[in-house]
């Protein structure tokens, strides 16, 4: 540690002094210790104080993704003397099972400087009920807030619309359950923060998740009851279903909202393997050992409780279609892109100034408004091209790196039907109605097979609908050119030449129109 290191210590996570007694805990911790924590101590303590988790702890102070060493020095330290300095005043044995628990535990024992006011005006003979009295009101007026590996998110743009027609949802028609839905990049997740962020005095919990690591059910179900419970020795159920029947009981007892980020982590879009027709199509299932999670959607959506529980996905859930409805207590929110304005901010944000407006509009028509693909660009175009927008756009390509990753991820876990009928949407510029579809697609589909097709894209976030016609974004016409340029049809015979030949029109099609798209590039 060099001289200037506590300076720098000091500075912090200080927004926790404006809400929490930091002299008198730095005191009584170190008598549970032995001795004075160290500045390091400190600062993850405050750190835990402002709500941030070890990872965030981690970013924060050494700037590294990785969050062992945060993890190690709390387990091995400040849990073992928060644990011994709340025993000894409970008389009783308490334990930190994981960092959220820290500021539930502080609070309850007086060091918010809330619960102090409150405490303030009891006396002598009334102290212990007005002990209780008072933080039962904490816990009424400010919401216990357990934010995981939420990102930072106060760098925002746009979605006034979205946010409002959300709030109403939740707030005014009091839904049970709101499904974010989007494409890769679209910004369900960082949506879905600022959406909990603004409605964090309308509850009395706020929990956020990420599932995008697949933990199993178990886990989750174990981590939630615990957080609602305010009680780190609750015992959970045995049983899944009676730990979901737990669950929903707290969601009745209390004001709870309840975020589950990238739930199609647990979701396989994958044509069975037993089924290589064609005709077979890629269902929206849970992954093998996951399907206890559609039970849990499921009873979250059916069972009456005043809480909501917020999921984001790129694909929607099974169950949801059921459940959702205009005037249901399940809703469906489909996010698009953003408009020239926000994307135009985007934009600047990566240091273009004083940009051409045809310049800016179509890089926000090419990529639709998708936050991440713009902020993936504006780099790239930053990083080769010399900030130049007009070298970029001459250049042709535009999807690459990143961009194609997150269309891959999404593209090829199609089935072959759901591919041919992708394919056959790019070729046109105008939305195509089913029945046009059905008319032109080669080889010929039934009616039903192509219906089943469309609704399963739609729920995928992969075309768009207009009416009774469907379309795709344009990075997902040129996306697909590629593909299909790419592809190896292992057929034979006739079939295979007929198909090839169809092939070769398809390309000459969609690249013509790619180039009308990109309306003379040259002129920019």
């Amino acid at each position: 540690m060099t001289a200037s290191e506590p300076h720098i210590v000091e500075e912090e996570f200080v927004e926790a002094k404006n809400n929490w007694e930091l002299e008198k805990l730095y005191i009584d911790l170190a008598s549970a210790k032995g001795k004075a924590l160290t500045p390091v101590e400190k600062k993850f303590l405050r750190g835990l104080l402002c709500g941030f988790s070890p990872a965030e702890i981690a970013s924060t102070v050494y700037k590294s993704k990785s969050s062992s060493t945060v993890r190690v020095y709390l387990s091995n330290g400040l849990y073992k003397y928060i644990e011994e300095m709340l025993s000894i005043q409970a008389s009783t044995n308490i334990k930190v099972k994981n960092w959220s628990r820290v500021t539930q535990l502080l609070e309850k024992a007086g060091y918010k400087k809330t619960w102090l006011k409150l405490e303030a005006v009891s006396n002598p003979v009334t102290t212990n009920y007005v002990k209780k009295e008072a933080a039962e009101l904490v816990n009424m007026q400010t919401a216990q807030q357990d934010w995981g590996e939420a990102t930072d998110v106060s760098v925002f743009y746009g979605r006034q619309n979205e946010i409002a027609q959300a709030q109403n949802w939740i707030i005014q028609e009091r839904c049970r359950l709101v499904v974010l839905l989007g494409m890769g990049g679209i910004g369900k997740t960082t949506l879905s923060i600022k959406l909990a962020q603004k409605l964090h005095s309308e509850f009395d919990f706020i929990i956020w998740r990420s599932l995008q690591l697949a933990p199993p059910l178990e886990v989750l179900l174990n981590q939630l009851i615990q957080f609602l419970s305010v009680n780190p020795d609750m015992e959970i159920a045995d049983s899944l279903e009676g730990s979901i029947s737990q669950l929903i009981e707290y969601l009745r007892s209390a004001r709870c909202l309840i975020v589950l980020d990238a739930v199609d982590a647990v979701l396989s879009g994958d044509a069975a393997e037993s089924q290589e027709s064609v005709y077979a199509l890629a269902q929206i299932k849970y992954l093998p050992g996951y399907e206890d999670y559609g039970e849990l959607i499921r009873r979250l959506g059916e069972s009456s409780h005043q809480s909501c529980v917020l999921l984001t996905s790129r694909k929607q859930p099974q169950a949801i279609a059921a459940l959702s409805g205009n005037s249901l207590p399940v809703r469906v929110l489909k996010l698009t892109g953003l408009g020239y304005g926000d994307g135009l901010e985007v934009l600047k944000a990566k240091g273009f100034s004083n940009i051409k407006q045809e310049e800016y509009q179509f890089l926000i028509d090419w990529y639709t408004g998708n936050p991440l693909f713009l902020k993936l660009v504006g780099t790239a175009i930053q990083d080769l091209f010399g900030g130049s927008i007009y070298e970029f756009i001459e250049q042709g390509t535009v999807v690459f790196g990143e961009i194609r990753a997150v269309l891959d991820e999404q593209f090829q876990h199609l089935s072959q039907l759901e591919k041919q009928v992708m394919y056959w949407l790019a070729l046109n510029q105008d939305f195509l109605s089913l029945r046009k579809l059905q008319r032109d697609i080669v080889p010929r589909v039934s009616q039903r097979l192509i219906l089943e097709a469309i609704e399963l894209l739609q729920r995928k976030s992969l075309i768009e609908r207009q009416t009774a016609s469907f379309s795709q974004t344009p990075v997902l016409m040129e996306y697909i050119a590629e593909c299909l340029i790419e592809e190896n049809i292992r057929l034979s015979g006739t079939q295979a030449s007929s198909l090839l030949m169809n092939q070769t029109i398809f390309e000459t099609q969609l690249k013509n129109y790619i180039r009308e798209l990109r309306f003379n590039a040259d002129n920019i």
